[in-house]
């Protein structure tokens, strides 16, 4: 048996793979330069998930990837909690009927993801917490059509 005189550095926990429809990233990137003035951080978050997003024709997006206008479950690790919300565009937010911005912390954090990505999300107040995506699945309301 050998061992390694190379010391082994500390594993920091790697970003799930995000994935984006070719429409999508271009309303993305035009949100994040409208935010660039209000919010530049969150702005930037947002430019860094694009750049790193795999692109695909909108019949190449899974059913089970985080897209607005779908239904977003997850589980918070820290309160032990499951949540289920709906990815939106700002004007059409509204937090009392479970509808979040994709232009909050963390609207920027689920946009891409897919069933079973474990992220890391921090929140407005600067705390840090684990997030796993449970579910994905389209929206069963009207609310979103203009109904």
């Amino acid at each position: 048996m050998s061992t390694s005189s190379t010391p082994r550095k500390p594993r920091t926990p790697r970003r799930p793979k995000i994935v984006l429809s070719s429409t999508r990233l271009a309303e993305l990137e035009a949100l994040s330069e409208g935010m660039m003035r209000r919010n530049p951080e969150l702005a930037e978050q947002l430019i860094e998930e694009l750049g790193r997003a795999r692109i695909v024709t909108p019949a190449r997006l899974r059913p089970d990837v985080v897209d607005l206008g779908r239904d977003v479950t997850y589980h918070d690790e820290e309160t032990g909690k499951d949540h289920t919300v709906t990815l939106v565009l700002p004007q059409d937010a509204d937090i009392s009927s479970g509808r979040i911005s994709i232009m909050t912390p963390i609207g920027v954090a689920l946009i891409g993801l897919a069933e079973g990505a474990v992220f890391h999300w921090e929140t407005r107040g600067g705390k840090r917490r684990e997030l796993k995506v449970l579910k994905v699945s389209p929206v069963e309301r009207e609310a979103l059509q203009g109904a």
